[in-house]
């Protein structure tokens, strides 16, 4: 009940009746103060006029009053300029470090209010504030979904921050791990982040003209040269073909020259895994850009436009993979280049947060608003979150906003964090809302 204390006083939700302090005096709140997210004070800088005296200070909520004390905020000087103290219960008087008594404001919460947070909190209907969704302004809708996609981004930058600092501030390297990670589309992403990690790049490097030792190296360090990881079914199949045994071959003469130690291979997923997903397909798929110099950085950079950057992207497996799924096991023949679907996803998650990171790394602006400019120009996602909020009546144009309503489902919807949110501040404003 504090946190909804703190909405409503954040938002002036105040009751139509006059607001008092506990001795009676007449409570103006001119400004309810900037919402400190930290240690401290709840709100700093508060512009409050107590019966007729204009006072600014720091103000403190509480579902009780008793609760100053539970907190030790009476041994605190941090609380000691504390102007007021707002509670949904006054059931004690409260003195600060310096033992002076506190003014203190009971705050009724209006009922619509309360009906609202507690209808927002147990509806079992996704997303249930869909009955505000056609009330909205296309303004309010589309500041929101702006700041939810830039919310991403940035959450994803910090993503990648990670990964380059893992690699000793090579960009190149967190970019490698960070386009691997999304090559696992989900089910394999941790495995395909450990194996990126095993690949030790400045080696491959010596061998980047050769896609074969590229391969060999790829496929190795997945843990896909073993003879038990292939299915016993299919094992003398792959005996017999020849590259199996050629590419482990290779792979133990490259381990042993760069001390390589392969990830486990019991990291892979491949229960209800579609063979197109294959690790074997994706690590193939990745070789074969590596080998093109297409899984750089400074060739991201170098892209302008939604086309240049699908070029930059797009790839294929080795010839021996245009016809198997796995060592031993012999399909019809086919190419096998990324799909269309799997292209989009990866310009999404890979291509365009890495652009903005960069960028914000940097200080170019440039390649950061090309990152929104990319996203406007994509398709949006189709998946049930998106159809979810489509189905409410909120229209989805590309794949910025695709991208926004996931994160408004993971960071607030699915946490409940509805007072956090621009709808859910509509949906508990509105007095007529039912």
């Amino acid at each position: 009940m504090e946190l909804l204390l703190h909405y409503v006083w954040k938002h002036k939700l105040f009751p139509l009746t006059e607001l008092k302090t506990t001795d009676g005096k007449n409570v103006e709140v001119i400004d309810p103060g900037l919402h400190n997210m930290n240690a401290g004070p709840d709100f700093f800088n508060a512009k409050i006029r107590i019966g007729g005296t204009l006072w600014v200070g720091n103000v403190e909520i509480h579902d009780k009053a008793s609760d100053w004390y539970l907190h030790k905020h009476d041994h605190d000087e941090h609380y000691n300029n504390v102007i007021l103290h707002v509670c949904g219960t006054i059931d004690s008087q409260v003195k600060n470090q310096k033992g002076e008594y506190l003014t203190q404001m009971e705050l009724p919460i209006p009922d619509y209010v309360l009906e609202h947070y507690q209808q927002l909190l147990t509806l079992d209907q996704y997303p249930p504030c869909y009955k505000i969704i056609p009330q909205l302004t296309k303004l309010t809708i589309h500041s929101w979904m702006s700041a939810l996609q830039t919310e991403r981004l940035e959450q994803k930058t910090e993503a990648i921050v990670h990964r380059v600092s893992a690699c000793d501030g090579s960009w190149e390297n967190g970019y490698f791990i960070t386009l691997a990670r999304n090559y696992g589309f989900g089910i394999n992403s941790d495995a395909f982040e450990t194996w990126a990690m095993h690949v030790p790049l400045h080696d491959v490097d010596h061998h980047r003209d050769n896609l074969f030792q590229i391969e060999a190296i790829f496929m190795g360090q997945a843990g896909l040269l073993e003879l038990g990881t292939i299915p016993e079914r299919y094992q003398k199949a792959a005996l017999n073909e020849g590259y199996f045994s050629k590419l482990r071959n290779e792979y133990l003469y490259l381990a042993h020259k760069f001390n390589l130690t392969p990830i486990d291979f019991k990291l892979w997923k491949f229960l209800r895994l579609r063979p197109q997903n294959f690790p074997h397909i994706r690590i193939s798929q990745l070789a074969n850009s590596y080998y093109q110099h297409k899984a750089g950085l400074s060739q991201l950079i170098e892209c302008k436009s939604v086309k240049a950057l699908k070029e930059c992207l797009h790839t294929s497996v080795t010839p021996y993979w245009e016809t198997h799924y796995t060592f031993g096991s012999i399909s019809d023949k086919n190419q096998k280049n990324l799909s269309p679907f799997s292209l989009n996803l990866l310009l999404i998650n890979t291509a365009i947060p890495m652009l903005f990171a960069y960028g914000r790394y940097k200080g170019d602006e440039q390649l950061c608003n090309r990152s929104f400019d990319f996203l406007d120009q994509l398709k949006a996602e189709n998946n049930y979150i998106v159809r979810q909020w489509q189905m409410v009546g909120l229209h989805v144009e590309n794949a910025g906003d695709s991208q926004a309503l996931i994160q408004l489902k993971k960071q607030y919807c699915d946490h409940r964090e509805c007072l956090r949110c621009r709808i859910g501040y509509e949906y508990m404003k509105a007095p007529e809302q039912k």
